[in-house]
């Protein structure tokens, strides 16, 4: 093997060891000090106001889950007539969710259910609500910590 061959290898061996290192670090990094928990706000763009509750507390690690999520005009009057998407991930680990999470449709005064969320293992988690609905189409965010 000749010395080059030999640097080469070493060269590799440090890019992986600190490529490892640096998502190790990542991996076990808290939450930010300044992550917002508000399990109600309003969407991204302002057209609705999103609640999201789930059915179980304290959210756990493992389970499948169910939430409820509440989606209102500005103003307070429910939206009926929306189709929710749901995604989310762990930020800090570049993941998404383990599962592909339904959501009904209307239950009735805003009212939406979200089954098949499971988070497996513990952290901060970013749950994504998509709206369509008569006011156009939007997101909410919730940060989630377990």
């Amino acid at each position: 093997m000749s010395r080059n061959t030999k640097l080469l290898g070493a060269a590799a061996m440090l890019i992986v060891l600190a490529a490892a290192v640096f998502s190790a670090m990542r991996f076990f990094m808290a939450p930010p000090d300044d992550l917002d928990l508000a399990r109600s706000k309003a969407s991204a763009a302002g057209l609705y106001r999103v609640t999201i509750a789930p059915e179980l507390e304290p959210i756990e690690q493992g389970p499948l889950q169910a939430f409820l999520v509440t989606v209102t005009t500005p103003d307070g009057k429910p939206v009926d007539d929306a189709k929710l998407s749901v995604d989310g991930g762990m930020p800090q680990h570049g993941h998404g969710l383990p599962t592909r999470p339904q959501a009904s449709g209307p239950l009735g005064e805003g009212r939406y259910r979200i089954e098949g969320l499971r988070f497996h293992m513990s952290g901060w988690w970013v749950l994504k609500i998509g709206i369509e609905g008569p006011a156009g189409r939007d997101e909410a965010d919730f940060n989630l910590v377990l």
